[in-house]
């Protein structure tokens, strides 16, 4: 059990994450997704709190999007560090349960809060939502693996 390698384990899923989500923008030549500012904007509007208003306000919102999303990807992989070790599943079962974990903290709060509607997604987006999830749950299982494995001891 370790909840420091669970972090940089999740924080390299992160990375992985983006890295194809930006892949697909390129690629697609699609926008940025707004969906984040938007959960930002409501959950700040339900604490009453005011992101300002104009290009500074959307600018907040957007940043708080963004770190929305590093909470959840360093949040999954500090709760798969909590794990105990001998209760850990295999590298392909961990892969695709974090990758479910990882969907649900970004997708389930979006739904509660309004919005997005993934039964209202197209086969595209659901694309575009599943494999950046899938590399982030093979990459935080990957580098956790690695990261705790046993050292060989070495002798002099």
């Amino acid at each position: 059990m370790s909840i420091g390698a669970g972090v940089a384990a999740g924080a390299a899923g992160t990375t992985a994450l983006d890295t194809v989500s930006y892949l697909d923008m390129v690629v697609r030549g699609r926008p940025a997704s707004d969906v984040p500012a938007e959960a930002a904007d409501e959950l700040a509007s339900r604490a009453g709190v005011d992101l300002g208003p104009g290009d500074q306000g959307d600018n907040r919102r957007a940043g708080l999007g963004a770190l929305l999303g590093y909470a959840a990807g360093l949040g999954v992989g500090a709760l798969y560090g909590l794990l105990p070790g001998d209760r850990r599943p295999p590298l392909p079962v961990a892969a695709l349960g974090l990758s479910a974990a990882a969907m649900a903290a970004g997708d389930i709060p979006l739904a509660a809060l309004g919005v997005t509607d993934p039964r209202r997604w197209d086969a595209t987006s659901w694309v575009s939502d599943v494999l950046p999830h899938l590399a982030y749950g093979l990459t935080t299982a990957l580098v956790y693996a690695r990261l705790t494995r046993p050292r060989p001891v070495r002798r002099r």
